[in-house]
């Protein structure tokens, strides 16, 4: 299923084509692309360089790793989760690696690395969707994750899926239309509120 975003300005299409949904096929992804997905992360922008960013990943075929990964989601995402094939965390340095003092970018960096790897997906046919809903105290203790980093998100990866195969309530959001708010509601020039007139 592709659902690509109703713009209301030309954008490039692989950032349209991206959305994050929820019906994925159970279908391993190849290792060749998994790497691609980690390559491309590996090159995105950070303060000073540092790189704070770690993945932690579970394929479906290591069926140890991806039963600890899916326990470290919450029940409401597991629903329609469990289906893909890679599953995992993304984690976030606390300190900068050249001097340990803290850093303050470290998870925008991160984020940095997710949605560059998101986009990644995207131009292999793969989809991603990303998740606020995990058991951070958890997958700290499941994955033994030190003091010195933090998990920030969780993330499934895999083909797209049939959307017929989700629950009913997960059916229609997944029909849903995309809506975003309008650019003039976030960009602003000459003070905060003040929508810029290019958008």
């Amino acid at each position: 299923m592709e659902k690509p975003a109703p713009t209301n300005h030309e954008i490039h299409p692989l950032i349209a084509q991206r959305w994050s949904p929820r019906a994925f096929d159970s279908k391993l992804v190849e290792t060749e692309k998994l790497a691609q997905l980690f390559e491309a992360a590996r090159w995105t922008s950070s303060c000073f360089n540092d790189q704070p960013w770690a993945f932690i990943i579970a394929t479906k075929d290591d069926t140890v790793n991806y039963q600890k990964m899916l326990d470290c989601i919450v029940l409401g995402n597991v629903v329609w989760a469990q289906v893909s094939p890679v599953l995992g965390l993304i984690v976030a340095q606390k300190a900068f690696k050249h001097n340990g003092k803290p850093n303050a970018w470290g998870e925008y960096d991160a984020g940095q690395a997710a949605a560059t790897l998101v986009l990644q997906a995207t131009a292999l046919n793969l989809v991603a969707h990303q998740m606020g809903g995990f058991d951070a105290t958890k997958a700290i203790a499941t994955f033994n994750i030190p003091e010195t980093a933090r998990p920030i998100a969780a993330i499934a990866i895999g083909y797209a899926g049939e959307t017929s195969n989700l629950p009913a309530d997960l059916q229609e959001r997944e029909n849903a239309p995309r809506d975003r708010y309008p650019s003039s509601s976030f960009v602003f020039t000459g003070g905060w509120g003040n929508s810029a007139p290019f958008v």
